[in-house]
């Protein structure tokens, strides 16, 4: 017998984590397609106005400096652009000089690199600046300029695209709640999704589909690890910047969520593997699989109304009364096997009531008493 749920869940659990991979990858996408579209329109316009109006037949670096300050991310921080452009003509500056003074070779990058990189460092203390200083210089040092261009041509180049990509971040700024929104929303469906295999493995007392919940929980991981990473940029760009300010409530109890999610995710994994080690059908948990039923409906609720910043009310009505019905003597019914299992979901259940905004002393009171 386990060796025909060993097989099957191996059968299975490629499939479910490359529906997660492609799912969550296509949610990446979407959520870089305008921000590269923008930074791909401002690579062209630069290349255009070097070329057009400047007058460089080639201008390579234009193009180059505007992708490297604006990138495919949506959070563009205007400080992030200037840090980003200055590090390139900082680069692009002392690369020119070397090759200018005394030419280029093995020993003028690694002058170059040094010189560049330990001025931008006094500069400012931003990493990127220094990265693309030493970057640019490398590349400027090691290619000799093209027949026709001038000293300080490629120079202009980076200055041109440092300057687009600096309009384009100050006219565009976004709204540094929108990618938060998202990924919230991605990664509590994605959640909801386990659960709902979950209570179907639990009701059918199958373990091979409760190896495949435990395997799309964790296929979770990467959705929460972006809805953090992306929330934390986010505070960042609310808190320097004064017109968007007034949003980082909002993203402060997004980045709160997102913990209180990664912590409930955590603890339902754990039931579930409880769950592996229970001979199911010789216990009734149909009763639970309804419960942790209507928990992935209260998240699927919930996902929809971060999505949309609304106030998840809805949300936590039905996480509430999920709650109020987890006592372990009503469900498990005298079983310590199913009692267990109670047990383990009152602590997700909670941490869920709370990224739904429910006050934390509430959550954990709408719990039966023990």
């Amino acid at each position: 017998m386990s060796g025909d749920v060993s097989d099957s869940a191996r059968t299975d659990r490629p499939r479910v984590v490359v529906h997660a991979r492609v799912r969550q990858g296509l949610n990446r996408v979407r959520a870089a397609f305008w921000p590269i579209m923008l930074a791909s329109a401002a690579a062209s316009g630069a290349w255009a106005f070097a070329h057009y109006v400047v007058g460089h037949e080639f201008p390579f670096f234009a193009p180059v400096a505007a992708w490297v300050c604006l990138g495919f991310s949506a959070d563009r921080e205007v400080r992030k652009v200037v840090e980003l452009g200055v590090g390139v003509a900082i680069g692009v500056l002392f690369g020119e000089l070397v090759v200018l003074g005394i030419g280029g070779g093995w020993w003028q990058v690694g002058l170059v690199l040094a010189v560049a990189t330990l001025l931008a460092r006094f500069i400012d203390r931003g990493p990127m600046l220094t990265m693309q200083a030493g970057t640019q210089a490398i590349v400027i040092s090691s290619i000799q300029p093209g027949t026709g261009v001038t000293p300080f041509d490629r120079w202009t180049d980076a200055l041109v695209g440092a300057a687009v990509a600096l309009a384009v971040a100050v006219m565009l700024p976004g709204d540094p709640r929108a990618r938060p929104r998202r990924a919230a929303s991605d990664a509590v469906f994605e959640f909801a999704s386990g659960l709902s295999r979950l209570a179907d493995a639990l009701r059918d007392a199958d373990a091979d589909d409760l190896e495949t919940a435990l395997v799309r929980l964790r296929a979770s991981e990467p959705s929460l690890q972006e809805w953090q990473s992306v929330a934390t940029n986010s505070a960042d760009v609310a808190r320097v910047n004064a017109v968007q300010r007034r949003h980082l409530p909002e993203i402060r109890r997004l980045q709160d969520a997102s913990v209180r999610t990664d912590r409930a995710v955590r603890s339902v994994r754990v039931l579930t593997r409880r769950a592996l080690g229970t001979p199911l059908a010789e216990h009734d948990v149909s009763a639970i699989a309804d419960v942790v039923e209507r928990f992935g409906s209260g998240c699927r609720v919930l996902a929809s109304a971060l999505s949309g910043g609304i106030d998840p009310f809805v949300a936590r009505e039905i996480l509430e009364e999920v709650a109020t019905e987890l006592d372990p003597h009503e469900l498990g019914q005298g079983d310590w096997h199913v009692q267990s299992l109670v047990l383990l979901l009152r602590s997700p259940v909670v941490d869920m009531l709370e990224a739904a905004g429910e006050d934390p002393a509430r959550a954990r009171a709408l719990l039966p008493e023990l």
